[in-house]
């Protein structure tokens, strides 16, 4: 009895001075940063709750804005409150209950939530010396005009370019006789992480996020400003699952942060999002192996043996580097598809942007089941087995099976042994190939929504001759299942389909694979009447997203670039704005050549972008892609009759197959025609 009282009492001991682990070893979750500047539409906690069954089947955490009051509409890095209590946590996206439901909601699904901690700096009331003071469990919480840093330089309080210590002295307040342990920073007052008063807040604040909200971590704001030793002690005090900071510097000095927090925290791989923007942007996909500027990824092999991969939360973009209207960013201005396939190959914890997810949903989807498919992790090497200005080439070591993944201009043209690897995906500049070993079926299309015709391809990843069999009813396949061979393709009726796939060797079968698709009848679907097309005109119509500022087209064929050959092309002029908000917008080529492009692209001025699309003149495509119909400009005189095309379309500007047989009202070659 007495040997069991020591053993507990040794490890509750344990467990209280225990340190946080910072980030799981051999993680093989991917994160989504789930907003994006001025998003407070999109980001909304009803918004994301109600999302939370699709977030669930790819992402493990989602990362949200700083979810306290901060006094008026904001993105949260000017934090006014900390505790709930009455409106505190009635955000710009949302009131306190919403919150707390879309925690538990995730929660419940299997999601983790990520705090945005802003604890560098805090906002005052009315720009004056006064915190406000709030009450939290029988408890009051305020920090003091002392709690400034002494050599605080901040302009927050109309000093005219005076330090916060003198302003502070004309108006009979004192601020903390110890100067910053970190970089300055002049939008608010810098907070002394020495005093007593700021670390019991900020412990008691973290406390809350976890142990009340239901937070399992944190993203630190801003850590360059004050030591990574405090954050260290936070951790260690409130043990999060997870932690993260943005250090936004080198590796050497991520690293070093890193170390200051005794590895109770990750950090963001700033330099892996640099080395993958400077490959893309430049169409240089060798920098890939290349350091930024001397500085390595945290994940690089070479870099410290790999020692920190698992502390490297890798990213593409981030809402402070993506483009903004009237800011000086530096975003990834084309590539997006290839930069997310490369971000999700790679060892590190991924952590998707979210208006990435939302204009590539399906792409990157299929990317992360085949993260998940090969068991890609945090700690995962890699080998790097081609690398040319046209594409880069790189083999990683899942936990279950390598992954291929080839991304540049002519990803397609690298050809890996058919008899080691078999391809899975593919898109725009990108290509994944499992290797044999993976022993599993795979469905070539995600779980999600599609309209119209769905064909999904078959293919057995193994070395054997196994067939694949599959059912459409939930059902596991067995021996008595509908057999087909590797490259089959199947159609997927309308309604909602749940496939499953299997690999059958003798009567066994194994390496089952799941999809859900719910398949619909294209929305009924009018083009807008302020689309008009001249005559003899080239051109196309693209609707794209509300946040997109200006939509740029870059259009192609085999031989010619109808778009000045230099990404992301020309400007598209906006034609007008839908009912749902979405801008609709007009290329027109106005160059000499007589023949058409057949691919064309849009993107948000070389930001987010569509996948590569077939050209068909006068098309309209949604945000997605889609073609909806030709604009026929039927309201128009036209004296060129012979420079139409010759195909038949209904009232909705949809083309059809052949000529109509049907009685009813059709257009042809400009002309309304009663069959």
């Amino acid at each position: 009895m007495m040997k069991k009282i020591y053993t507990t009492l040794f490890v509750l001991i344990a467990s209280l001075t225990a340190s946080a682990q910072g980030w799981p070893a051999n993680y093989g979750g991917v994160m989504l940063q789930g907003f994006y500047w001025d998003g407070f539409d999109d980001s909304q906690w009803t918004v994301l709750e109600a999302q939370a069954d699709e977030l669930s089947q790819y992402f493990k955490l989602v990362w949200i804005p700083q979810s306290a009051n901060c006094g008026g509409k904001s993105m949260g890095y000017d934090d006014l409150y900390w505790f709930p209590g009455g409106t505190n946590y009635t955000s710009s996206f949302g009131t306190e209950a919403e919150l707390r439901s879309m925690i538990q909601t995730f929660k419940s699904k299997g999601i983790g939530t990520i705090a945005d901690v802003v604890i560098n700096h805090r906002k005052t009331l009315n720009q004056t010396f006064e915190f406000p003071g709030e009450s939290y469990n029988g408890v009051t919480y305020k920090l003091l005009s002392t709690d400034i840093c002494a050599n605080d330089q901040s302009n927050w309080t109309g000093s005219d370019g005076q330090s916060s210590k003198t302003y502070a002295q004309q108006k009979g307040y004192d601020v903390s006789s110890n100067n910053d342990t970190g970089e300055g920073w002049s939008g608010m007052p810098d907070l002394d992480h020495k005093s007593t008063n700021v670390q019991a807040n900020v412990k008691a604040y973290l406390k809350m996020l976890i142990e009340d909200l239901g937070y399992v971590g944190f993203r630190y704001d801003m850590v360059k400003g004050y030591g990574g030793e405090y954050t260290k002690i936070y951790n260690n005090d409130a043990k999060p699952q997870f932690s993260v900071g943005e250090c936004w510097d080198g590796t050497a000095t991520i690293k070093n942060w890193i170390d200051k927090t005794d590895k109770t925290s990750a950090a963001f791989d700033f330099q892996f999002r640099y080395t993958v923007r400077n490959a893309a942007n430049n169409g240089a996909w060798n920098r890939l192996s290349q350091a930024n500027e001397g500085n390595y990824p945290l994940i690089s092999n070479t870099f410290n043996s790999g020692s920190y991969k698992q502390y490297a939360v890798t990213f593409v973009e981030n809402h402070d580097t993506e483009k903004r209207p009237n800011a000086a960013q530096d975003p990834l201005n084309k590539d997006t598809l290839a930069a997310n396939a490369y971000l999700l190959a790679m060892p590190g914890t991924p952590c998707v942007f979210m208006t990435h997810w939302q204009d590539c949903k399906q792409d990157i989807k299929s990317m992360i089941d085949v993260r998940y498919l090969t068991g890609i992790q945090n700690t995962s090497s890699y080998t790097q087995l081609a690398s040319n200005t046209n594409y880069y080439a790189v083999s990683i070591e899942g936990s279950k099976a390598k992954l291929l993944c080839v991304v540049g201009k002519t990803a397609s043209s690298y050809s890996p042994s058919e008899s080691s690897w078999v391809k899975v995906l593919s898109g725009y500049h990108y290509a994944y190939y499992v290797d044999k070993t993976a022993n599993t079926a795979w469905i070539s299309h995600a779980s999600g929504s599609y309209e119209g015709t769905l064909k999904v391809l078959l293919s057995a990843v193994t070395n054997s001759n196994a067939k694949l069999v599959y059912t459409t009813n939930g059902s596991d396949p067995t021996a008595s299942s509908t057999q087909v061979t590797s490259g089959t393709e199947i159609s997927i009726p309308k309604g909602t389909t749940t496939l499953k796939v299997g690999l059958l060797v003798g009567s066994t079968v194994s390496g089952i694979q799941t999809r859900t698709y719910t398949v619909t009848d294209p929305e009924e679907f009018t083009i807008p009447s302020f689309c008009t097309v001249n005559a003899g005109e080239t051109c196309a119509f693209y609707e794209s997203p509300a946040t997109w500022s200006q939509t740029t087209c870059w259009a192609w064929d085999s031989n010619n670039n109808y778009t000045g050959g230099s990404w992301p092309g020309v400007a598209c002029t906006q034609v007008g704005t839908l009912d749902n908000g979405n801008k609709v917008w007009k290329w027109t080529y106005t160059g000499t050549l007589t023949t058409k492009p057949t691919g064309i692209i849009f993107s948000n001025n070389g930001s987010s972008q569509t996948a590569d699309l077939v050209f068909e003149n006068a098309a309209y495509y949604n945000r997605n892609g889609q073609k909806m119909g030709i604009v026929t400009g039927i309201n128009l005189i036209r004296a060129d009759v012979k420079s139409l095309d010759s195909y038949w379309y209904d009232l909705r500007g949809r083309r059809l197959e052949g000529e109509p047989t049907a009685k009813g009202v059709y257009i042809h070659q400009g002309r309304k025609i009663l069959k």
